[in-house]
């Protein structure tokens, strides 16, 4: 391999991760820390104790997780640093597997969804 070429990937390999500097890490770790303390509280206080409805509290519990997963993704995974063409075929890959599994749970008779026609 000559050197122009061994320089290129170096330089790729560099370009890669210049985003994620350790400073950036532990502002993430931090991020998902009080995610899962959220996360904990919820489970833990305000469910036992009926502070809200059952269904809010899952609704904000699963939300919660799928953010904790999307910093997960993006910045553990590198996913982030992407080019935008992956992160949007990723993207809509998982919005595709959210909506088939929405409708087997509906199929399945799990969700009960009325509706009026």
């Amino acid at each position: 391999m000559s050197e122009h070429n061994l320089q290129n990937a170096d330089e790729h390999a560099h370009d890669e991760h210049a985003g994620l500097s350790k400073s950036k890490i532990w502002h993430v770790f931090f991020i998902l820390l009080g995610i899962t303390v959220v996360e904990f509280i919820i489970a833990l206080v305000i469910l036992p104790k009926n502070l809200i409805p059952h269904t809010a509290g899952n609704i904000a519990y699963i939300l919660l997780t799928l953010l904790k997963a999307y910093y997960i993704v993006a910045y553990f995974m590198h996913l982030k640093f992407e080019k935008t063409g992956l992160q949007l075929s990723l993207g809509l890959a998982f919005i595709f597997i959210a909506y088939f599994i929405t409708l087997m749970l509906i199929e399945g008779g799990y969700l009960h969804i009325h509706m009026t026609v």
